[in-house]
């Protein structure tokens, strides 16, 4: 596993582990300020910092935290020299999303510049 791989595994894990702790300096730490977000929920995306705290505001109007309440699995990491991205398996309290995060290197430090969750649709034929 390279430096910057190590880093950016640190800095996803770090920020799930504030997402249980109902930290929201920790969820807002490492990321862009002009960061984009696609979430499940609306609005259809949540462009810079402050529209991404008020969609962290609306995860807890439903979810109280703690264990169990954002769970990462299959974290895999492409990096590159100035951007990497990251996907995973999102687990809130039973029910599976998927996650995918791109990064870019600002003055030494991986910040989180996007995020996407979404849950599969099955489609009926």
């Amino acid at each position: 596993m390279s430096d910057d791989e190590t880093i950016i595994r640190s800095v996803i894990e770090n920020w799930a582990a504030a997402v249980r702790a109902v930290d929201m300096e920790g969820v807002l730490a490492n990321h862009a300020e002009d960061m984009v977000m696609f979430d499940v929920p609306e609005p259809l995306q949540s462009l810079g910092l402050e529209q991404y705290q008020k969609t962290w505001e609306l995860f807890y109007q439903y979810s109280p935290g703690g264990p169990n309440s954002f769970d990462l699995t299959q974290l895999r990491i492409t990096t590159g020299d100035k951007a990497a991205f990251a996907t995973a398996i999102l687990t809130i309290f039973g029910s599976a999303l998927r996650l995918t995060i791109g990064l870019r290197k600002e003055d030494g430090r991986w910040l989180i510049a996007h995020e996407h969750h979404s849950y599969a649709a099955k489609l009926d034929n």
